[in-house]
């Protein structure tokens, strides 16, 4: 792992930043946590790159209800080539 920016999956749209922090925090300092409403993922910062590996190797597969969390380092967003949409009014 290169980083310290972790991205956690299997999140129910009832997960809220008290319950991560209080789970990621068994593992280190919490820096940060975003989680994508409605998407069942986000993403958490710690504090160290030794506590992000620490936090998903204790937490990746863990069953939390009857989801199973995915834990992972997070991965640097590629950027989008843009779409050219031509029209056809001016034709």
């Amino acid at each position: 792992m290169h980083g310290s920016k972790l991205f956690v999956g299997g999140l129910t749209n009832e997960t809220n930043t008290e319950f991560l922090t209080e789970m990621f925090s068994e593992y280190g300092t919490v820096l940060e946590i975003k989680i994508i409403e409605d998407k069942g993922f986000g993403f958490i910062t710690m504090s160290t790159q030794v506590e992000a590996e620490k936090a998903k190797a204790e937490l990746n597969g863990k069953q939390i209800g009857e989801r199973t969390l995915k834990v992972n380092e997070a991965k640097e967003r590629e950027k989008r080539k843009g779409r050219r949409f031509t029209s056809n009014r001016n034709r």
